[in-house]
Parts: C-alpha cells; sequence; structure tokens
C-alpha cells in the first residue's frame, strides 16, 4: 500500500477544493516529507494521475494576476471519496505495513468515527500478536538471541518491536476511548490548528 495515494485525497478531501501548493503546504506542515514519498513532484504526480483514474476532478480556474498558465484545483469524486476511506481504514488496522502508512491513516483518523477508530486500532493489535506468536514459535525470547547466533538479534528485534508497537497502540486506544481528540460525528473540528492556511507557522502560501 502507498500512503501518498491516501495523502493526496485526504488533504485533498479536507479542502473541498485544492489545488497542488495547498495539498503540499498541509503535507509538509504535518512533516510527511520527512517520513513518507510525499515530495512535490510525487504530490503533483499523484494528483494528475487520480485525476486520471476518475479519483479526483480538475477544474482549471483563472491563471493568476502574475501570468502563466491557469491554475488547477482538484475536487475529490464519489469514486475518490470510497477509495480514501478504504485506504484509511486499511493504513488504521495495518501492522505490516511501512510506518509511512500507519503515520498516513493517524493523520485521518479522525475522518472515522470514535468507535471505528478504536475497533480497527484493535484489529492492528491483534496482527502484531498474532505476528509475535508467529516468531515465537521457533524462537524463545526468554533465552536471549545467543540461542540463534547473531542472526538471533534479528528474532529479538522483531519480537520487541512487535511488542512496543502493540503497546504503543493499546495507549493509543486508551487515549481516544478517553476522549481524546475530536471525531467523525461529534461536531467539533479535528483539523483546527492543523491545516496550513490556518497555522501561524505555515510559510505563506503561493
Amino acid at each position: 500500500m502507498s500512503a501518498i495515494r491516501l495523502l493526496v485525497l485526504g488533504a485533498v478531501r479536507l479542502h473541498g477544493r485544492a489545488h497542488g501548493y495547498q495539498v503540499r503546504g498541509d503535507l509538509e506542515l504535518w512533516g510527511a516529507h520527512e517520513w513518507s514519498s510525499a515530495k512535490p513532484g510525487s504530490i503533483y504526480h499523484a494528483l494528475k494521475q487520480m485525476a486520471g483514474q476518475g479519483l479526483l476532478h480538475a477544474h482549471e480556474v483563472a491563471p493568476s494576476t502574475a501570468g502563466g498558465p491557469p491554475r488547477t484545483e482538484y475536487e475529490v469524486t464519489e469514486a475518490g471519496t470510497r477509495e480514501y476511506f478504504a485506504l484509511l481504514r486499511a493504513a488504521v488496522s495495518s501492522y505490516g505495513e511501512r510506518l509511512d502508512v500507519l503515520s498516513a491513516g493517524l493523520g485521518f483518523i479522525v475522518d472515522l468515527s470514535r468507535e471505528e477508530a478504536v475497533e480497527l486500532l484493535g484489529r492492528r493489535v491483534e496482527g502484531l500478536e498474532e505476528w509475535r506468536r508467529g516468531v515465537v514459535g521457533y524462537y524463545t525470547p526468554e533465552e536471549g538471541p545467543g540461542q540463534m547466533g547473531h542472526i538471533g538479534e534479528i528474532m529479538d528485534m522483531w519480537v520487541h518491536s512487535a511488542e512496543a508497537d502493540a503497546e504503543w497502540t493499546r495507549a493509543l486506544i486508551r487515549r481516544i476511548e478517553g476522549g481524546a481528540y475530536s471525531f467523525a460525528g461529534e461536531g467539533g473540528r479535528p483539523y483546527e490548528g492543523v491545516l496550513a492556511e490556518e497555522h501561524p507557522g505555515a510559510a505563506p502560501s503561493l
């Protein structure tokens, strides 16, 4: 699964209609250019590609007063909305994907209901626990990594990573169940202060 499609669809959806600079500004504010492939070239490529696939509708608007070609604004289509939520649910519940996939899912998790977010994160914990059981089926953590020579360090890292990841996910579930953040259907503003145009420290939009 690629994080860039989820990131771009989600960023466009936040604005209703958005041009590439807005999408880029939001994702850079989130640091996505550091932890994912959401670099400027990838963002613009994804916008054009998904418009060609019918997931985004491209609107050409008047050129800027400074001249130049018309700016293109994008809007998520019905098919794009279905794709967005499918990618979001897969990302939030993922446990074997790259970390940027989960990071993208966390960025838009508040578009789900609180109950569904907890359910999907619970599936993630179950997947991590099952994956750990698969590893310890032939590696005994209590005996230490030396039982398999230096290769045992790999198994030891996997086990510890799965345990830490599951514990972090459980803690997130507890925070959400305890009322943290504003989720879909709750009447709040889930993205208040985390969009580039609303953030005082963000670079001005071009």
